[in-house]
């Protein structure tokens, strides 16, 4: 057998190569991401006469190349957690921290733990699809929450107060009254001009494009809003510009949230697990397949404390001589995206209140011994993660 260790980076990557001994086949040396230096380093590996253990940091996307020329060729290839590789390099007295030393201390802990390494797989393809799709889809939704702050900061100038009446409903822009509104009329100003008759006529107009049906019946409230604002930027065409653009961004943000939401519950069915994660209280089309991508395969834990700790939901104990530490709080070392979006779940379960779940039970309990709002929900959350991690397994036994 032999240890390849590679230490990846932008553009190029560096790989050292060690005997089933320990001893050094080929020293550290840089491979660019291009196809003849990525066929060479495949070429180089398939002449020996031993079967090999790759080993690399999924550093963002930059070890794509390098996974893509491996599964062509093939080459079973296992990825390596890079805050497990600092712990283990966190063992040497005399560290130092280059390239060359990083691959051939992965290469080492390729040798060492070969026999619990794993490798990749196409079904992993999926998990990580739905994670970048996780994170497209939370850029987006940064967008959205920009451009609707930046929104309602215009109207406070042009159209003070119309939030009161039409409220902003970004989750169907297409049927949202006050977006159709801020189009067709700027601000309050051009609505005095009209007159009231006038004005009252295109709003009937506006509202029959919408599904809302008691959007009709507040023109008389919005015409005795205008009448009684003041507006400091109504008149003003830069404003009438840039709020116009706010609109539009708003909309476009929302619609392309949904496409990414749509393909990532495509990608979520074709994976059996899902349909346990989406059978759970307070999970739904938007959360499950969010959820499902950011703990990717289920099978990589080997228990429920396991999927809590990587979501940073874990309390370790602290015990030193005659002192143990009895509060704890969780570590927060996990994934950040994965915790937020259970928290989220348990804001869903206190809208709905499921009386026979097990978790919202489990929240209430917690809240009447009087823990506080966020020490409840993430005991709640730790619940959660276990009742999945079980019924999730129970598919693979």
């Amino acid at each position: 057998m032999i240890a390849v260790g590679i230490d990846v980076s932008k553009a190029k990557s560096t790989v050292a190569i060690l005997n089933g001994d320990g001893s050094i086949r080929a020293k550290p040396f840089d491979v660019h991401h291009v196809a003849d230096e990525l066929q060479a380093l495949v070429d180089y590996i398939k002449r020996t006469s031993e079967p090999p253990t790759i080993l690399m940091e999924p550093t963002s996307h930059y070890h794509y190349p390098l996974l893509k020329a491996f599964q062509e060729a093939e080459l079973p290839v296992c990825l390596i957690n890079p805050y497990q590789m600092k712990k283990y390099g966190d063992t040497e007295l005399r560290k130092a921290k280059t390239d060359k030393r990083d691959s051939l201390r992965i290469a080492q802990y390729a040798l060492e733990k070969s026999y619990s390494l794993i490798p990749y797989t196409p079904q992993d393809q999926k998990y990580e699809d739905l994670r970048f799709l996780s994170r497209q889809y939370s850029q987006r939704i940064s967008t959205l929450t920009v451009a609707k702050v930046q929104l309602l900061s215009l109207l406070d100038e042009t159209m003070p107060g119309i939030t009161t009446i039409l409220p902003l409903k970004s989750r169907d822009p297409d049927n949202c009254v006050l977006l159709r509104f801020i189009k067709r009329f700027k601000s309050f100003d051009v609505i005095r001009k009209m007159g009231k008759t006038r004005f009252l006529d295109s709003y009937q107009v506006l509202v029959k494009k919408t599904k809302d049906r008691f959007a009709g019946s507040k023109g008389l409230a919005i015409y005795e809003l205008v009448l009684n604002s003041v507006t400091t930027r109504g008149e003003n065409p830069l404003s009438a510009m840039t709020q116009d653009q706010c609109v539009d961004l708003v909309s476009t943000s929302q619609k392309a949230a949904d496409e990414i939401n749509l393909q990532m519950r495509i990608i979520a069915e074709t994976i059996p697990e899902y349909k346990v994660l989406r059978s759970m209280a307070g999970v739904g089309d938007r959360l499950g397949p969010i959820i499902l991508g950011e703990i990717g395969d289920i099978r990589r834990f080997h228990s429920g404390k396991a999927l809590n700790a990587y979501a940073g939901n874990d309390a370790p104990p602290y015990q030193s001589g005659q002192f143990e530490s009895r509060n704890r709080h969780i570590s927060k070392r996990g994934n950040p995206a994965l915790r937020k979006a259970c928290f989220e779940v348990m804001q869903a379960l206190k809208l709905t209140k499921p009386q026979d779940d097990p978790v919202y039970l489990f929240l209430l309990k917690k809240e009447q011994e009087g823990k506080p709002y966020n020490v409840a929900k993430m005991a709640a959350v730790n619940k959660f993660l276990r009742i999945y991690y079980a019924r999730a397994m129970e598919l693979y036994k």
